[in-house]
């Protein structure tokens, strides 16, 4: 098949398919006489697998390991395990981080009257983060 129907058949768009194999996550496929890409049903199967590692927050650097993972059948599943265990900290540290914006942003929100008056605590704070640190003047004691 062609990489419009491998798209079709994956769920990856062909942009996508062409730019895994650019960074070698997957193996370029073979090529017709014409230089179109040809693809199989195992290449689909392995998109699939890469859109839903993907789709579960995975990074590029770790489908890549969870594929190579996958086609070793000769893995231990601890190995798996651990991928997976590190992308769940990592998403908890991520959504800590986020329920830590909106608990600041509420509060923020809050303190705006939100009328026709210009001083404003949100971008009263936003100014202050951007703020450069105030430099040390040395005193003549």
């Amino acid at each position: 098949m062609n990489i419009g129907e491998a798209s079709k058949a994956s769920g990856v768009s062909s942009k996508m398919i062409r730019y895994y194999e650019q960074i070698g996550l997957i193996h370029p496929t073979a090529r017709s006489d014409n230089n179109y890409r040809l693809y199989t049903q195992d290449d689909v199967h392995v998109l699939r697998f890469i859109r839903r590692a993907r789709s579960l927050g995975f990074s590029l650097e770790e489908t890549q390991k969870l594929l190579a993972l996958w086609q070793d059948k000769a893995r231990e599943s601890a190995a798996v395990k651990e991928v997976a265990t590190q992308h769940i900290a990592d998403l908890e540290r991520r959504i800590a981080e986020m329920q830590g914006m909106v608990k600041t942003l509420k509060h923020l929100s809050h303190c705006c009257s939100g009328d026709g008056r210009p001083d404003c605590p949100i971008l009263e704070d936003l100014a202050a983060s951007a703020a450069p640190p105030s430099s040390a003047t040395p005193s003549n004691h």
